[in-house]
């Protein structure tokens, strides 16, 4: 079997990368390795990937680059993104061709493709906004996005559900709340508060560090992810739309405490108030996708942060600051 997955130097596209070769999948990974955040940090994931995996450079807006290496592919895992909410304000236009014109690329592919069978693509839940109810159902309204990120995300949900009525594509869209965890994102609050207690910069925690958010361990997405993998679509409901979280919301206060005990370093502190387009408290109901898959996430915060920690110190020798 060959999987395309995109995104593949990204924090969850190398950890799906990895799950699918361990089970002896044929995977051909796209990224076109832009300097969102350090390309070492991608690089040095793509090196870990060996037997079964290939790897293309390359942007999924170039739609024709898309296609010819997608060729023969039975499965997409398409995890490519332009990530960051507050980035988008700097750089909109990177949203419109990553996030829009790439998932466009995808579809195309999917849609012209004669042997790709399943579509799985990242959503966000960032889509549902500042004023949904918790915790955050699918069918909780997602019309009122706070950020050019959400939007862009929603968008692709709703273009995915256009291409499944037009052409038949079966679909699944997976609305993952912040995941962390080993070779993970810098640009992540958990990530980005290690460097800066590392650093000795101040931490800056909005409202106190009294939001809340559903943060989700790698390995348990990744779980996730494979549920959906191994239970596809049947013809009559080709387009789905999954929550993949922990289910369980944590200040990010704690999250802040755990970091400081376990790099053994106390964080100095700042205090802002909350970002308007950041929601007060997030949580999923996974309770869909367990019924599909029996997915049940099971890793504690207090538990993911000593592995990610036990991670980081490596990956800081490795990059030379330890």
């Amino acid at each position: 079997m060959k999987v395309l997955v995109t995104g593949a130097a990204g924090f969850i596209g190398y950890h799906i990368c990895e799950a699918l070769l361990a089970r002896g999948i044929e995977v051909v990974g796209v990224d076109d390795l832009n300097p969102y955040y350090d390309v070492r940090l991608k690089q040095a994931r793509l090196r870990r990937l060996g037997k079964g995996f290939s790897f293309h450079q390359l942007d999924i807006a170039d739609h024709d680059a898309v296609r010819r290496v997608g060729e023969g592919a039975e499965a997409i895992l398409h995890v490519a993104a332009q990530a960051g909410v507050r980035y988008s304000l700097e750089n909109p236009f990177a949203y419109a061709a990553s996030n829009l014109t790439g998932h466009l690329s995808i579809l195309e592919l999917a849609r012209h493709s004669k042997t790709v069978k399943h579509l799985i693509y990242a959503s966000s839940s960032s889509v549902y906004g500042t004023g949904s109810m918790l915790p955050y159902a699918e069918s909780e309204r997602a019309d009122r996005p706070s950020s050019l990120y959400a939007a862009t995300k929603r968008a692709d949900e709703l273009m995915s559900a256009s291409y499944t009525h037009l052409f038949g594509l079966k679909q699944t869209g997976l609305r993952f709340f912040t995941v962390y965890g080993p070779w993970g994102r810098p640009d992540m609050a958990y990530f980005g508060f290690a460097e800066a207690i590392m650093a000795g910069k101040p931490v800056t925690l909005y409202e106190n560090g009294t939001l809340k958010r559903d943060f989700t361990y790698i390995d348990d997405i990744i779980a996730g992810i494979l549920g959906v993998f191994d239970n596809p679509p049947d013809e009559a409901a080709s387009h789905r739309v999954f929550n993949i979280g922990n289910n369980q919301a944590e200040y990010v206060r704690d999250l802040v405490a755990l970091l400081e005990q376990h790099l053994g370093v106390t964080a100095k502190t700042i205090n802002l108030p909350k970002p308007e387009a950041d929601p007060v408290e997030t949580c999923a109901d996974v309770s869909a996708l367990h019924a599909l898959c029996g997915y049940v996430p099971s890793t504690r915060l207090d538990e993911g942060i000593p592995r990610f920690v036990e991670w980081y110190k490596g990956w800081r020798k490795l990059r030379g600051d330890g």
